[in-house]
């Protein structure tokens, strides 16, 4: 199978290629979503475009899991951009979790939360009850790539796809 965006030795439907994903990312692949595999020494966006694209830089999504504060309580959440942007943590993603403060989630509870891997997490397979908050620009993209849920591998999916997911909101302005 060719890849629609990149330039891949290896694609398969990730339906096909459950075992090499996380527990919770295999549980939750669609037959739409390509797993490509990727050398994980380059799974960092910079690192990633050199080797398999430099057109992927466009296309290139983040997922990262950030904490919003309120008193005691804590609310876990996720936030996909495209990696030329960075989330809007401390103005929209705060105000859209009712948060006095928010912050990038510390690497350890990230990873012990989602079950997958830190430079892999994927808004695929995410805890039950998550708020996962998309860029519009994401959705808008016809094919992105975003992690696996490891360092080896990346996830090719459509980009209106992603706004289907479980918990999923889209919000303009995500990423500045």
């Amino acid at each position: 199978m060719r890849a629609p965006i990149g330039n891949f030795e290896d694609a398969h439907p990730a339906t096909e290629r459950r075992e090499l994903l996380p527990p919770p990312v295999a549980a939750a692949v669609t037959p739409e979503m390509i797993l490509v595999d990727t050398d994980p020494a380059k799974a960092d966006t910079a690192d990633f475009v050199a080797a398999y694209g430099p057109e992927l830089m466009d296309v290139s999504a983040n997922c990262v899991v950030v904490a919003g504060k309120r008193g005691q309580d804590v609310t876990l959440a996720a936030c996909v951009v495209l990696s030329t942007t960075r989330a809007d943590v401390n103005g929209l993603v705060r105000r859209h979790l009712g948060a006095r403060k928010a912050s990038f989630a510390a690497m350890d509870l990230a990873v012990s939360e989602t079950g997958m891997e830190y430079g892999g997490i994927t808004p695929v397979g995410l805890p039950a009850g998550w708020p996962l908050l998309i860029d519009a620009a994401v959705v808008d993209t016809p094919y992105v790539v975003i992690g696996s849920g490891a360092r080896r591998g990346k996830l090719i999916v459509p980009g209106k796809a992603l706004a289907g997911l479980p918990g999923a909101v889209v919000l303009a302005g995500l990423g500045t």
